[in-house]
């Protein structure tokens, strides 16, 4: 895989595929081909990009230019077409959660281990410049030995919002707790490692939809540490915020860049006699290079013959432990 010339393939040219599309160019790598079940979609695309457009996904697997794909379509097709994509031997970018359920995405990971493919899932927001200072910081011990977490991620929707695609369960598999509580989930065991149980309570309060618009979800870790997170479209004004608590201080992070304003962390450093903590400031007003980033990071494996991270393990975890909080509550 050493010296293998990268060359894309967009399946799902929606929104996230254009952000997917911009981020690889940017890089310098080509996308060569695009599929889509909306006709009119995937040829604005193919014009856009300059790329092949296929009328079929058997078309554009079986397409020698392409040697990876980025998957950015509805929950219900992202395991489905990962497989298929493995079996054609391509490198795989698969967009979070990757699957609608744990056992979707366990018959992914059984067709990697027969297989040399990359795959990756897309949690962008580990790359945001203010998580990753936050993540160095927890590395480096600034907060010493972690306690707990509390976080809030939310929006508000839009008129319609609950005829979109998310408010079905058979292609998004749940609501917010599998939409946006991923990336908190992911980044909670990213800081804090396995979670031993899981707890939650999942409900719809006014979206006239047969899924959920808000969960709160309880992780413990078998030594004790806890991670409360609250997601939700009722949020009215967008918003994200996680505070990491240690026993020598606490990191504040709060924003996402645009609607959910200036990126920013905080550093609450606990002094040994206590009281008010010095306290040090990062803000990111830059735009935001995540999704660049995190392309560059599976190019780079790709080259080294590296498997990706996060990957299949990370993405079991998040939703095994999605998994746990809606059959909780099954009826």
């Amino acid at each position: 895989m050493g010296n293998e010339v990268i060359s894309f393939g967009i399946i799902g040219c929606g929104q996230i595929g254009l952000k997917r599309a911009k981020a690889i160019e940017e890089l310098g790598y080509e996308v060569v081909g695009c599929y889509d079940l909306d006709v009119a979609c995937r040829g604005e695309f193919a014009s856009r990009h300059r790329c092949v457009e296929h009328s079929s996904l058997d078309s554009l697997l079986s397409d020698q230019l392409v040697s990876a794909v980025v998957i950015a379509t509805r929950h219900n097709s992202l395991a489905d077409i990962s497989i298929r994509a493995i079996q054609k031997g391509k490198h795989v970018f698969v967009e979070k959660p990757a699957a609608r359920n744990l056992d979707e995405l366990k018959l992914v990971g059984l067709e990697l281990e027969k297989s040399s493919s990359n795959y990756r899932i897309g949690y962008n927001h580990r790359y945001h410049r203010s998580i990753m200072k936050c993540t160095d910081l927890i590395r480096d011990g600034a907060i010493g030995d972690l306690m707990f977490m509390r976080a809030r991620y939310g929006h508000g929707g839009r008129i319609g919002y609950e005829t979109e695609w998310r408010a079905s369960k058979h292609l998004s598999g749940g609501g917010e707790l599998i939409d946006q509580g991923p990336h908190i989930i992911d980044l909670a065991n990213l800081w804090f490692g396995h979670f031993s149980s899981v707890s939650g309570v999942v409900g719809t309060y006014y979206w006239d939809m047969e899924v959920d618009d808000n969960a709160f979800i309880i992780m413990n870790t078998s030594d004790g540490k806890t991670a409360s997170i609250h997601v939700s479209c009722t949020e009215w004004k967008n918003t994200f915020s996680i505070e990491i608590y240690g026993k020598a201080g606490k990191l504040e992070l709060s924003g996402l860049g645009g609607s959910y304003g200036l990126e920013r962390l905080i550093h609450y450093d606990m002094l040994p006699e206590m009281g008010p903590p010095p306290t040090y400031i990062w803000e990111f007003p830059m735009s935001d290079n995540s999704w660049t980033l995190e392309l560059s990071l599976f190019v780079n494996d790709i080259l080294s013959g590296k498997q990706s991270s996060p990957g299949i393990k990370e993405g079991q975890a998040v939703l095994e432990a999605i998994d746990k909080i809606y059959n909780q509550i099954a009826p």
